[in-house]
This record gives C-alpha cells, sequence and structure tokens, in this order.
C-alpha cells in the first residue's frame, strides 16, 4: 500500500512542475536513447555478420593464397607464394574422401552492358559447379551453372536481382543476352534478391563458370578454394586431408609448412568481432556517459525537491512516517522519474532504428533485450542517484522539519 501511495505522491509532484520534470527527464531519455539505438545497432549487424559469414555452415572453409593479411610483412610473405590454380581444385576434388563439395572461385569487377543499361564496377564471380552448396545463392528463376557449362567453358550466366531489374528487358530474363568485358554470355538463372546492406547491394553480381572466366579474362591470378566437409564432426580431419593433398602437389613435405592459408568462418567472424570491439565498447563508453550526466540532474533535482518539501517531511514524520518510509517515497519519486524518462527513451530509440532501417536497409534490429536494458539503466539510475537525497530527507529533523518555512 505505502508503495503504491508513494507512486501516487511521485506522479503528482511530477505533473506539478511539468518544466521541470521534461528538463529532469531529458538526460535519462538521451541516454536510453542511445543505449536502444546503439545496442539495436550492434545487434543488427552481429546478426547480419553471422549470417553472411557462418551462412555457409559450420563445415566449410576457403584455402587461399593470401589469408589474412594484418601487415605489410605478412603481405610480402603472401605474394611470395605460388598461386592457387584450378588444377589445384580439381586434385582435391578427385582425391578429398571428406569432402562433400570442392568448389574453385576467383572474383573481379568489370562492366556489364544489357539491352537496356550498362553497368561499372559489377562483381564478376567465376564458379565451380557446386557453388550454390558452399555460399548462399537461393535461385529465384531458370538454373544454375552445371558441370557441362564449366566443361564446356559455355557463355552462360546467373546473375543478380539488380542487373536483371536496371539491365535486362522486362519478361523472361532467361535466355536474353549480356556482355561481360565486352563478351557475350547468355542468362541460364537470375538469383532471388537480398537487398542493400551499408549502401552497397548484394545483388549486384554475375556469376559465371571459372573456365570461362579464365579463357576470357585471363589465369593469371590465384583462385580460391572452398570445402564443405562431409559433416561438422569431419570439420577438422577434412582441413587436415585438403591441406596435405595440395601440400603434396605443390612438392611439399607433410611436415613443411603450407604456402598457403586455411580459412574459416568462424575465423573470419572472430576478426571481426576484434576489429569492431573498440569501437562498440568506445560508443557503449558515450552512452554511458550521457546516462551519468541524467543520473546528476535527477539527483540534483531531488535535492531541490527535499528541500522544497522540508515542511512536508516534517508533518509526515510527526504523524508517524518512520525513516525508511521517507527514503522509499523519494526513492520511488526517483525511480519513477527516470522511469518514465526510459520509456520515452525506449520509444525514441526503437523508432530511430525501425526508421534507419527503412531509409538505408542498415542492419538494425531492435531486440527486446535492449529494451530491458534500456528500461533497467533508466530505472537502474533513477534508484542510485536518488538514494543519497532520500537518504538526507529521511535524516531531517522533524521539530526543525516542521518550522521550515514557518
Amino acid at each position: 500500500m505505502l508503495f503504491f501511495r508513494s507512486i501516487l505522491i511521485a506522479l503528482q509532484s511530477m505533473w506539478s512542475g511539468k518544466l521541470r520534470t521534461f528538463l529532469t527527464l531529458l538526460g535519462t531519455i538521451i541516454g536510453v536513447f542511445a543505449v536502444v539505438a546503439v545496442l539495436a545497432v550492434i545487434q543488427g549487424l552481429n546478426r547480419y555478420v553471422s549470417r553472411e559469414i557462418l551462412g555457409t555452415g559450420s563445415h566449410v572453409f576457403n584455402l587461399t593464397k593470401h589469408g589474412f593479411i594484418t601487415d605489410y610483412d605478412a603481405y610480402l610473405r603472401a605474394q611470395r607464394r605460388k598461386d592457387l590454380r584450378l588444377e589445384d581444385a580439381q586434385w582435391l576434388r578427385r582425391r578429398m574422401e571428406l569432402a562433400e563439395t570442392v568448389v574453385a572461385e576467383v572474383r573481379a569487377q568489370r562492366e556489364v552492358k544489357g539491352p537496356r543499361e550498362r553497368a561499372s564496377r559489377v562483381s564478376i564471380l567465376g564458379a565451380q559447379d557446386g557453388y550454390p552448396e558452399i555460399g548462399t545463392y537461393p535461385l529465384a528463376e531458370g538454373r544454375h551453372l552445371t558441370h557441362a557449362d564449366v566443361a564446356q567453358r559455355r557463355s552462360v550466366a546467373v546473375v543478380g536481382e539488380k542487373i536483371r531489374e536496371e539491365l535486362l528487358q522486362p519478361g523472361d530474363p532467361v535466355g536474353q543476352r549480356l556482355r561481360i568485358g565486352g563478351h557475350s554470355f547468355r542468362v541460364a538463372g537470375v538469383l532471388e534478391q537480398r537487398g542493400s546492406v551499408l549502401g552497397m547491394s548484394q545483388d549486384d553480381i554475375v556469376i559465371i563458370p571459372i573456365t570461362t572466366f579464365q579463357k576470357l579474362f585471363g589465369r593469371r591470378r590465384s583462385i580460391d578454394i572452398a570445402v564443405k566437409a562431409i559433416g561438422p564432426e569431419f570439420f577438422d580431419e577434412a582441413q587436415e586431408e585438403a591441406a596435405l593433398i595440395v601440400k603434396l602437389r605443390r612438392g611439399l613435405k607433410p611436415y613443411e609448412e603450407a604456402d598457403f592459408e586455411i580459412m574459416t568462418s568462424e575465423m573470419l567472424f572472430s576478426l571481426y568481432e576484434q576489429a569492431t570491439g573498440g569501437l562498440f565498447l568506445a560508443m557503449l563508453g558515450v552512452v554511458g556517459l550521457s546516462l551519468l550526466v541524467g543520473g546528476i540532474v535527477i539527483m540534483n533535482i531531488m535535492l531541490v525537491a527535499v528541500a522544497e518539501r522540508t515542511r512536508e517531511i516534517g508533518i509526515r514524520r510527526a504523524l508517524g512516517a518512520r525513516a525508511r518510509d521517507i527514503v522509499l517515497q523519494f526513492l520511488v519519486e526517483a525511480a519513477a522519474l527516470s522511469g518514465l524518462g526510459g520509456v520515452v527513451g525506449v520509444l525514441l530509440g526503437a523508432t530511430a532504428a525501425w526508421a534507419l532501417r527503412a531509409g538505408t536497409s542498415f542492419p538494425v534490429r531492435v531486440e527486446p533485450v535492449a529494451v530491458a536494458i534500456g528500461l533497467a539503466l533508466a530505472v537502474g539510475v533513477g534508484v542510485v542517484f536518488g538514494l543519497y537525497p532520500a537518504r538526507r530527507a529521511s535524516r531531517l529533523d522533524p521539530i526543525q522539519a516542521l518550522r521550515h518555512e514557518a
């Protein structure tokens, strides 16, 4: 009963001083708004990156010439290595026992011209058949590349939705012609739309047979070899088997250091976390500072409230209210004050996050945990910074308090 009465008194106090209440709430609103918005960005980015990087499955790894380049010396060492060739991927295909799929891939950017328009710097992926089992390439229309396309070096392509919309004629895209780097290709299929992230379209892509890629654009570049193990339980053994086979093919002893790198999705995600961890901590630090400022404002306002209501406190003590009743009253008032600011901050933060996602396709995501954290921090700030004014009010001498303003 006392608790609800304290809430009622707190609401009456806030309503009687609307401007002061608003100014008090402003610090908490800004802090909670920042909490929700920052967490929405962090959670959205983490979800997107984990989906894109880990979306190939927990048992896919890549053999690459360069691996992770962390400094210039590492770059120079990687440059001195021999290129990985299509023949290496074919060798792995024939000899690996723990691989479900082995796919050679190579990427470049070229101009693509369609019947309606042309586009520069389009991502061109040269791949072997089996690439849909390695990456996330859901098909909307037509077909994927086949073994025959790769073996016969056919000039066929699977295109992203953006290429279809901007470059091809309306209607059935299958069978229409594109010119990639000056060479004619027939469209065999169209990928499902994946949208844009951070202003970069994921549908601006053309997939062609890797053999055709090398015939038209040259073989003087290292390929990547994606390997999907027959199951997650064989993931480590498959990496060891692939490394051993490629070492022996390149004239290395099994115990010698490999002149290539093996990268996994988990390694890429770990690198992402290391790269962004410091930035996210800095963002949360700014949020914490804004909440601290809001808490200080609440404490100052509560101290003013104690001074203004000294006589009221004296009357309540004279009527039998205990010190802990006074503490509870002012703590509830501070918590209600900051909690209201938290609710407004959550609403503003969620609205801003949704607006950002709708306007820019930025992968923000407002999770219930972000809302809960925002509200908990708001109430917690009110309780922590309201404790000193509440204790000060409870320690007032009833006689002196009754004489106040007399």
